[in-house]
């Protein structure tokens, strides 16, 4: 643990880079070091300047790494509209606003009357971009090497439904809910968690994430399927918050027992939390103390003991096909064990059922209610981070609820 600890304070952690760095003051300092480069390939060196110049020398090597990108990446886009798209640069100059957020644009002269499409770069360039950085650098954690239990669990923690870019007014609904507050509670409520459950020995810890983990999926402050969201904050800035918040979490469970990680896609961040999870998998990449279950697939299933425990968002089949499902798709582990779970989410509130073989549980979530809600009164259910204990011969023996 001392190891962990003493490799994560070689530099201050932010929950974004851009908390420390001007970002507009930062865009302009890079593009202009860029367009006098003439080595436009040895783009680290105009990154390392701009924060030279900027005076900022805390940055740890993965916010460097965010913030190399993202300077990379305006400057290309900018560069590319200057050379391709002058009068869209010009007009825009003249105005007072940012080119690269024109999606569209007329073109006239005596000759022509054009429709112009700036190039965007799309989701998955973004996607594959981040990848492949984390993979050039990824942190090399030591292994740690647990006692033998006595009396071993599973401890599942399952941070349900965060939202984080979620926003919520007090004026309107009663409470106030924001990036911020979603980091603190997911924080807390994961260390109460762990707090209570010390009473007993840990030999493995299953993290569920995903499920709704960012509240939009689009720049237009969208979910997947197109529906507008109040927000907090720019789709970016929370991707990298959602990011520093699992890692944050992951390396606070790896201090108790060796973690399996399993990713439930959702419907409010079908796409971008697919690339968070890809992208945690790549962080802990050479971790031997933790493994991962970061597919496509709908419902997860994982073995303890006699235990089969599934999870799914629940935005799909209907919670009274979910046993036979399990049956159907996880046949080996249904045949050997005797104790089986199916931990659902998407609803925000507790329902608990017992089918026959199998129990269906929704969980509780820490975030808070927004203005469709309040206005439809979907409202005053408790918020709370939950966790839950499985003994290997006997299922599950515990809950422990950590309420806001």
């Amino acid at each position: 643990m001392a190891q962990l600890q003493q490799k994560n304070e070689k530099a201050p952690k932010h929950y974004t880079v851009w908390s420390v760095v001007n970002k507009t003051i930062a865009f302009n300092i890079s593009l202009n070091l860029y367009r006098k480069s003439s080595n436009k390939k040895n783009f680290k060196k105009i990154a390392k300047e701009t924060l030279g110049r900027l005076d900022v020398r805390e940055l740890s090597e993965s916010e460097f790494s965010t913030f190399y990108n993202e300077l990379k990446t305006y400057c290309e886009k900018m560069v590319h509209l200057e050379v391709n798209h002058k009068p869209l640069v010009d007009e825009a100059r003249k105005e007072g606003f940012d080119p690269i957020d024109a999606n569209i644009y007329w073109w006239k002269s005596k000759h022509i009357s054009a429709q112009m499409k700036p190039k965007k770069i799309s989701y998955e360039e973004v996607g594959n971009r981040i990848i492949s950085e984390m993979k050039n650098y990824s942190p090399k954690y030591p292994k740690l090497k647990r006692r033998e239990l006595i009396d071993p669990h599973l401890l599942v923690i399952d941070p349900a439904d965060v939202h984080i870019g979620k926003l919520c007014d007090s004026f309107e609904t009663g409470e106030d809910y924001n990036s911020q507050i979603a980091v603190k509670r997911v924080l807390e409520g994961v260390q109460g968690i762990i707090s209570k459950s010390k009473g007993y020995e840990i030999n493995k810890i299953l993290f569920i994430a995903g499920n709704d983990i960012l509240h939009i999926d689009t720049p237009k402050r969208q979910t997947t399927s197109g529906t507008p969201q109040d927000t907090d904050g720019m789709w970016f800035t929370n991707f990298l918050i959602a990011r520093r918040l699992y890692v944050d979490v992951l390396e606070m469970l790896l201090t108790v027992a060796d973690v399996h990680f399993v990713y439930n896609p959702s419907n409010h961040d079908y796409t971008h939390g697919f690339f968070l999870a890809q992208t945690i998998e790549t962080w802990f990449r050479r971790n031997k103390n933790i493994t991962f279950d970061c597919s496509i697939s709908h419902r997860k299933y994982y073995q303890y003991g006699k235990n089969l425990i599934a999870s799914t968002h629940g935005d799909g089949a209907k919670e009274k096909d979910l046993p036979l499902l399990m049956a159907q798709e996880s046949a080996e582990s249904w045949a050997c064990t005797k104790y089986r779970y199916i931990y659902t989410h998407h609803i925000h509130h507790k329902i608990l059922k017992d089918y026959i073989g199998v129990t269906v549980e929704s969980l509780r979530t820490p975030s808070g209610t927004d203005g469709w809600h309040h206005r439809n009164g979907y409202q005053h259910n408790p918020k709370a981070v939950e966790g839950f204990l499985h003994n290997p011969n006997h299922g599950q023996v515990a809950k422990f609820i950590h309420l806001f």
